[in-house]
């Protein structure tokens, strides 16, 4: 076989595999009453002709609204930790029901870099989010109930963080307690967001909203390496920022599937390992299922938990089971 056609032949099988995962995307997020039980059917290959007709994916607005909920939560984060409040209140409103946020504390900043990046990726993220309700227009989501404190043992960021062995059972993990904790708190969502980003992208079939996406994709790529970078950095003096900074990798990798997606700031030599990519040099992708899952804190099929107590608003709500 020639090169050429050999080329046409890899095309064409990832041209295929994309539209299969247009419709398992679907299939495992949808909420639609009687739609889920046909489009699993379907995934599985039964079902009949019935099942095989259901919608073939997700909206561009669905994958949109999906990427607003997401960015609800990071803007709030850091609208908390450099600036004590919150998002304003009408950057809040739209369909489904608006939630309160468990909010958070404003970090009382040490290392000067470490707060001037914290303020630049906060206002980067309330950008994101006046951005995505404005293409969405009428069709953007509401925020949904939101938890970012950290006072709480039993709050999200405290679960996470005991998922991850960095705090005992019953105690609290504040992010807003010092610098270090604040890059490990948005260690946790940073490159989360980078591979939602990049698993959303094949999905969206406007050619504008696509773009658009692709820039949101680059920021957050940008802001995940700038927090692996100073996590890195930080953890010369102090390794067990490091290995703070990895068990978080593996415990997200817990909840999101059997593949390994993430991966810490250090190799196995001890070296850095700022940039996550596979063996070609590529970014990982999640299904929205999958970044439910790590959001959700929970490795099951849920609607709801973690950082969105009562789950997101929108469609794509549903995460995936651990297979």
């Amino acid at each position: 076989m020639s090169t050429e056609s050999k080329l046409i032949d890899v095309l064409q099988t990832r041209a295929q595999k994309l539209k299969d995962r247009r419709q398992f995307f679907r299939k495992s997020s949808a909420m639609g009453a009687g739609v889920v039980g046909g489009m699993i059917l379907s995934a599985c290959g039964g079902g009949g002709d019935d099942a095989v007709a259901q919608p073939s994916g997700p909206t561009d607005v669905e994958i949109l609204n999906f990427a607003l909920n997401l960015e609800y939560l990071e803007a709030q984060f850091y609208q908390y930790a450099v600036f004590g409040s919150g998002l304003p209140a009408n950057m809040l409103t739209g369909t489904g029901t608006q939630g309160a946020v468990v909010g958070g504390h404003a970090v009382s900043f040490k290392d000067p870099v470490v707060a001037q990046y914290a303020k630049e990726i906060a206002l980067d993220e309330i950008a994101h989010v006046a951005f995505l309700r404005s293409a969405l227009g009428s069709a953007a989501v509401a925020q949904p109930q939101i938890d970012v404190g950290g006072t709480d043992p039993n709050g999200a960021f405290s679960t996470a963080a005991r998922a991850a062995g960095l705090v005992g059972p019953g105690m609290a993990f504040d992010p807003y307690a010092s610098d270090e904790a604040f890059l490990l708190g948005a260690y946790i969502f940073e490159d989360v967001g980078v591979t939602a980003y990049k698993g959303a992208a094949p999905l969206i079939t406007n050619k504008t909203y696509l773009e658009a996406a692709a820039g949101i994709l680059s920021a957050e790529a940008y802001h995940a390496g700038l927090v692996r970078t100073v996590l890195y950095s930080k953890g010369l003096a102090t390794p067990s920022l490091r290995t703070a900074a990895d068990a978080i990798s593996n415990a997200r990798d817990s909840l999101d599937g059997n593949s390994d997606v993430d991966q810490g700031i250090t190799g196995s030599d001890g070296a850095s390992n700022i940039v996550p990519l596979d063996p070609n040099g590529i970014a990982y992708s999640r299904s929205p299922g999958d970044v439910l899952n790590i959001v959700y804190l929970n490795s099951g099929t849920v609607s709801r938990g973690g950082f969105f107590p009562v789950g997101m608003n929108g469609s794509l709500v549903m995460s995936s089971a651990l297979a």
